[in-house]
């Protein structure tokens, strides 16, 4: 994303203060303080609110009260579920765990998008800076602010900008933006708080347009039929994207907070689903590596995350690169019965075998090739292991 120049960051449209009547006509100090009389620009500028709408959206309420009902309970505003994963792997000790939480607040909670954030500037993390002279935008535009902060992983797969990838067939057959699937409704909360985005029960699922799939004028109905609630449609349908490992955070000699990943790289993996559900009763789903690690926070307190094999580091993926054709669904053998799809023990590092248990997949439970694809098919569901949350 092509950085602004610093006058688009900051200067003020006219078209807002004379065409936008709903908030044009607003006194700048309704919102952000500050001092309008004080002939002095330093001083005039104390107390100054850059964005209004963090950590609270007072400023919106009284106009969009449905919007902002659930504030405080949407995913971008509380980071709830990473906070929760984290903890789940963190030491017990009170002290431990209050500096591991110390250490989330300064790094992975700057993270966030508010009100704001979505519908005036650019996110803070991706660098802020007014999307269009400080006009309210409705639907916030895709590569200023939805890939701003998830362009790394879903942005370049969905724009089809990692090696050897196409970009994502509802972008380049219908053009299709982030909001085509993810709604408002969805981005502004239901009231609940969940332990990870797939329990949100607004949230996004392929079936919700592609309902005709099992139907009797559906497209490929007997290969459908035969995985249904078996694999994910990403195991058949995604390209290959990009996992992570080893995150550790830091400061520098000037207090300067700062990051570090180890390494990350293009794959594709099957593996057991960690969970398992109504919405989600798959046997086998994408896997994607997150880059947390026993020692990522060893800069701030020694053996932090000493429950870390509470949690895979192989988590369920849903990932953005859906072709209708890709290389594992051109033939079944592709997969049938191709161990280099699988998340198998010799996929995982040693000294995270005990954390992946229950996504590993054993070699008894690997599809067979299509010629034995109906004794594989029906194969025993894995005994799945239960994660602890306190």
């Amino acid at each position: 994303m092509e950085p602004l120049a610093p006058h688009e960051k900051l200067f003020i449209d006219d078209e807002f203060l004379e065409e936008d009547e709903n908030h044009g006509e607003i006194e700048c100090v309704t919102c952000h303080d500050g001092n309008p009389d004080d002939p002095d620009w330093k001083t005039a500028h104390e107390g100054l609110i850059k964005d209004p709408t963090f950590p609270e959206a007072e400023v919106c309420l009284d106009c969009h009260e449905e919007e902002t009902a659930n504030y405080q309970q949407s995913l971008h505003i509380s980071n709830g579920p990473m906070g929760l994963m984290v903890m789940n792997r963190t030491s017990e000790h009170p002290d431990v765990r209050g500096k591991v939480d110390m250490a989330m607040q300064g790094h992975c909670s700057q993270c966030h998008s508010s009100c704001g954030q979505c519908h005036v500037s650019r996110p803070t993390g991706a660098g802020g800076g007014l999307l269009s002279g400080h006009l309210f935008v409705k639907q916030p535009p895709m590569e200023e602010v939805c890939t701003a902060c998830h362009g790394s992983r879903v942005g370049n797969e969905y724009l089809g900008k990692n090696k050897n990838s196409k970009p994502d067939v509802h972008l380049e057959k219908a053009q299709m933006k982030c909001n085509g699937c993810h709604t408002g409704d969805q981005m502004h909360g239901d009231g609940n708080e969940y332990e990870n985005r797939y329990e949100v029960e607004n949230g996004p699922q392929c079936v919700d347009c592609h309902n005709k799939i099992y139907g009797a004028d559906g497209l490929n109905i007997e290969t459908h039929k035969t995985h249904k609630g078996k694999a994910s449609c990403q195991v058949c349908h995604a390209q290959a994207y990009t996992s992570c490992f080893n995150c550790h955070v830091a400061t520098d000699k000037n207090d300067q907070k700062y990051f570090e990943v180890e390494s990350h790289s293009l794959g594709f993996k099957i593996g057991l689903n960690p969970l398992r559900s109504k919405k989600y009763p798959e046997k086998f789903v994408t896997v994607r590596h997150v880059p947390v690690d026993p020692d990522t926070f060893k800069f701030y307190v020694k053996d932090g995350l000493s429950r870390f094999d509470m949690r895979p580091t192989w988590k369920m993926a849903t990932p953005h690169n859906i072709r209708r054709q890709t290389s594992q669904n051109k033939s079944c053998d592709n997969c049938h019965g191709n161990t280099n799809l699988f998340l198998m023990e010799t996929s995982v590092r040693p000294n995270y075998l005990k954390a992946n248990r229950s996504v590993i997949v054993p070699p008894n439970m690997i599809p067979a090739h299509v010629q034995d694809s109906t004794l594989a098919l029906s194969s025993p569901q894995p005994s799945m292991v239960k994660v602890k949350t306190q």
